[in-house]
């Protein structure tokens, strides 16, 4: 059995005691994943049968956040809907915030790969998703049930990156950032909101009715997704899944920084959304409308390893360099703004 790192131990126990629950076979070898951002994944290959995932989820006292049982609740389902293009879940233990499922084979599509079939494969999916009522779900991880919602999250964040880690690599940097160009474009997109809800006759203080709400993966996007030989996509990680206003998953998909759509079929994604019942006339508008602030939520997002939250998150994944983990985002983060100016 390899050894994936210190933790080593844990992670045997945890695989045995899943695959044992689930009926399989015992692993006789454990592999760590690259590309968890805020968990722990592990290819398990059996005595006999075919592979397995183990994911180990974070956990810490700061992050009221459960996303196993998000994640849990929210695959069970649509596998119980019948749809295939997930993980099929398999085992769960919520005492050791782990849980098993059937390893998918496939690769992280890159940029340049993203095709309208694919584009049009991710808005069907969040149709299915949606195709009945699921009443009982609970609200999605930052979830917006207003305009003022969505604005909020956004003042949050920015709160929050006051309180840069002074010991972090590049938080001067950081720090001018957010001063110079993060907070004065803000400022400028927020006043742009409010001014434009009066000609679309949009109340910022509205609660959406529970029609108009839909149910959300959340951190949906290319990022979180797998392509066979064949084309054919897989979708992941669904920690943070709820209830949402459609119009937020819809610019979610657009502006995540890791693999986006081309601006070419930013339509299409609307149009295929729009046909499939998750868009009616009014989440498209606020979609359009919300679209630069959303830019700027990301943008703090990608500030996030500057946090010391932020940072522990990153470091229960993946033990990378923080410096040129910090490096990276940064940039990101620029080029969110610089897409707003232009």
């Amino acid at each position: 059995m390899s050894r994936p790192d210190r933790s080593d131990g844990d992670v045997a126990k945890q695989a045995a005691t899943l695959t044992a629950a689930a009926g399989r076979a015992a692993p006789h070898r454990i592999t760590r994943l690259a590309g968890g951002r805020n968990n722990q994944v592990y290819r398990l290959d059996l005595v006999e049968g075919m592979p397995l995932v183990l994911k180990r989820y974070f956990t810490d006292a700061r992050d009221g956040r459960d996303r196993l049982a998000a994640e849990w609740s929210f695959i069970s389902r649509a596998w119980d809907e019948g749809l295939r293009n997930i993980p099929q879940p398999l085992a769960c233990d919520s005492s050791s915030h782990a849980a098993l499922y059937a390893f998918l084979p496939g690769r992280k599509l890159r940029p340049k790969d993203v095709t309208a079939a694919h584009v049009w494969a991710a808005a069907d999916f969040i149709a299915a998703i949606n195709a009945r009522p699921w009443p009982e779900a609970t609200a999605a991880s930052e979830a917006c049930f207003s305009i003022d919602d969505h604005l909020a999250i956004v003042e949050r964040r920015l709160a929050r990156l006051a309180s840069l880690e002074p010991h972090a690599p590049r938080s001067d940097q950081a720090r001018a950032f957010v001063a110079r160009s993060l907070r004065p474009a803000w400022d400028q997109v927020k006043a742009a909101v409010m001014a434009e809800c009066r000609p679309l006759d949009f109340d910022p203080s509205r609660r959406l009715a529970a029609a108009e709400c839909r149910l959300s993966p959340s951190d949906f996007g290319f990022h979180n997704a797998l392509v066979d030989d064949d084309g054919r996509l897989t979708f992941l990680d669904f920690e943070y899944a709820g209830r949402d206003d459609p119009a937020k998953l819809a610019t979610d998909f657009v502006c995540q920084p890791e693999v986006p759509i081309p601006s070419t079929l930013r339509g299409e994604w609307r149009e295929r959304l729009m046909s499939g019942g998750v868009l009616d006339a009014a989440a498209l508008a606020r979609s359009t409308l919300l679209m630069d602030a959303c830019r700027i939520k990301w943008a703090c997002i990608m500030l996030n390893d500057f946090l010391p939250l932020g940072d522990a998150r990153r470091a229960f994944a993946d033990a990378d360099e923080r410096d040129r983990r910090c490096a990276v985002q940064l940039a990101k983060a620029a080029r969110a703004i610089d897409e707003i100016a232009a």
